[in-house]
């Protein structure tokens, strides 16, 4: 049995896949003024505002320095403060502004709208079995 050129692979496949999935929420949120990532961050905080930096970077499993710069590019655009805890001074968290939390109904809608993209032409069943499959690659990746 001969192997598969490396462009035919799964990884190859799941690589091109990811890279379609970033460049469309790329242009999506685009249009609502945020990066690829950030919409990741609002999640968290709509869920549980005032997280504190190592928080939300075990959360959303990314470097410390990586979260850095996301929220001194979002605190820059106006979606979040960071303001000092009232019990530990030493300690920041991370506050939605208003203009965050309006965000969560349009990145809301613009996430189904790509769910919906990515699940078009496939059967309720089929639905379900990709989502399976993909919860047991993430297992079997992390």
């Amino acid at each position: 049995m001969s192997e598969k050129p490396i462009q035919e692979t799964m990884c190859c496949l799941m690589v091109q896949v990811c890279k379609a999935h970033r460049n469309h929420a790329a242009t999506v949120l685009a249009e609502l003024g945020l990066h690829n990532g950030q919409e990741i961050l609002l999640m968290h905080l709509w869920e549980h505002d005032g997280l504190i930096q190592s928080e939300l970077a075990s959360l959303m499993e990314v470097e410390a320095p990586t979260l850095t710069k996301m929220i001194h590019r979002m605190e820059k655009a106006g979606f979040l403060e960071r303001r000092k805890d009232e019990e530990d001074g030493r300690i920041c968290r991370i506050y939605l502004t208003q203009a965050g939390r309006s965000l969560q109904e349009p990145v809301t809608c613009a996430w189904n709208f790509l769910e919906k993209r990515i699940l078009a032409n496939l059967t309720q069943e089929e639905q379900f079995v990709f989502r399976r499959l993909l919860l047991q690659v993430r297992s079997n990746l992390t």
